[in-house]
């Protein structure tokens, strides 16, 4: 049977790393579906926040990934409406996925052409920047640009993904009832780990881990305000790119006035396959996220035996009942604190339990068939 051609925009992928979540949502989606499906991925030459080309790729052509699959890299001097027609012009497929809302080169002006292929399914993955946390993020323009996109109905006709219900009731609460809603959670990761990471855990000593972009939506500077009223010792390390400079710089203020008691220090930028090792030298992940419609970082950390310490704005909910971590409402910060008091107090039992009942819980997450079967509709 001939497999149908999906061709997918989105701003950054592999080998890009900096733009976190969408670039792990969208990898995952092809690995698991690359064998029923023919994917093309057309995407820029450089990562998040970047202006040098992967070494790795030919700009402006087709590369045939390891993998078997074909992505256009396209330069920044030729990123233009034209080149975005031509390859719509010139590449065949069945399906459309495009990955956001906002994006002008990967999402809005592939409409503006598709809306002339009649015969052609258009999904548009919403990835979570419809929620009312992200709408909060330059709100006003967003709001016109929510109202222009309504005038001139510029998403009719497309099918959305949502990664769960909530997701969907965004959708529908932004943009109204009329459209399609094709519900599918992220895919995990493919490759897995095949035992639980070992690490030592005594009595007075605590390692905490944040991975993601330094940005107000990813909350650190809430974690840094957190770690300057616990009373234990505490080493947290913390990773990702620096997105916003001026929300950098008062993070580095809170960390000038940390107590002795606690060590903050910025590790850089990690790639995609240093994560997983990365995560198996801590014992907690925190991170007080404003909102995540899924959080592979967090999947990720659970991956590696490394219960979580997060907010209640993600899918990832109800962690102390499952004994793999904690959420908490953002307006409850004393309850922040006493879990890493707490925590710092396990000793090496009590640390073994909650890792491996969250490591359990990653495997049973991973090999769940009913996420598979959702991510293949989305394409039925």
């Amino acid at each position: 049977m001939t497999k149908k051609k999906v061709l997918i925009f989105i701003d950054w992928y592999l080998p890009g790393y900096k733009a976190g979540g969408p670039i792990q949502s969208v990898a995952n989606l092809v690995e698991h579906l690359k064998d029923e499906f023919d994917f093309s991925i057309i995407t820029r030459d450089t990562d998040y926040c970047e202006v040098t080309p992967y070494p790795s790729v030919i700009s402006n052509e087709w590369n045939k990934l390891p993998n078997g699959v074909n992505v256009y890299y396209i330069s920044q001097n030729a990123l233009t409406r034209s080149t975005i027609r031509n390859l719509i012009r010139k590449t065949h497929f069945d399906i459309v996925y495009l990955n956001g809302i906002y994006s002008l080169y990967f999402t809005l002006i592939p409409l503006l052409y598709l809306r002339k292929k009649h015969n052609v399914k258009v999904i548009v993955a919403a990835r979570g920047m419809l929620a009312q946390s992200a709408l909060n993020v330059k709100s006003a323009k967003k709001q016109f640009f929510l109202r222009a996109i309504k005038v001139l109905k510029l998403f009719d006709k497309v099918i959305f993904h949502a990664t769960n219900d909530i997701e969907k009731k965004d959708i529908r609460n932004v943009l109204g009832d009329k459209f399609e809603i094709k519900t599918a959670a992220n895919l995990p990761q493919k490759t897995i780990l095949l035992k639980l990471p070992v690490r030592e855990k005594v009595v007075g000593d605590l390692r905490m881990v944040n991975i993601a972009r330094i940005a107000p939506e990813k909350n650190l500077l809430f974690a840094l305000h957190v770690l300057k009223r616990v009373v234990v010792n505490v080493q947290f390390d913390f990773y990702g790119p620096i997105y916003d400079q001026k929300y950098w710089e008062e993070c580095q203020r809170v960390i000038a006035e940390l107590p002795a008691n606690v060590r903050a220090t910025y590790k850089g930028s990690l790639s995609s396959d240093q994560v997983l090792s990365t995560l198996s030298s801590y014992h907690v992940m925190f991170m007080p996220t404003q909102g995540e419609n899924f959080g592979h970082i967090i999947l990720q950390s659970l991956m590696s035996g490394c219960p979580v310490i997060i907010s209640d704005q993600t899918p990832w909910k109800g962690l102390v009942k499952k004994q793999i971590g904690w959420d908490f409402s953002l307006s409850d910060e004393h309850s922040f604190v006493d879990s890493i008091n707490a925590i710092n107090g396990f000793d090496q039992s009590n640390f073994n339990t909650l890792s491996n009942q969250a490591f359990q819980f990653s495997e049973k997450f991973i090999n769940d068939p009913e996420i598979l079967e959702q991510n293949r509709y989305l394409f039925a």
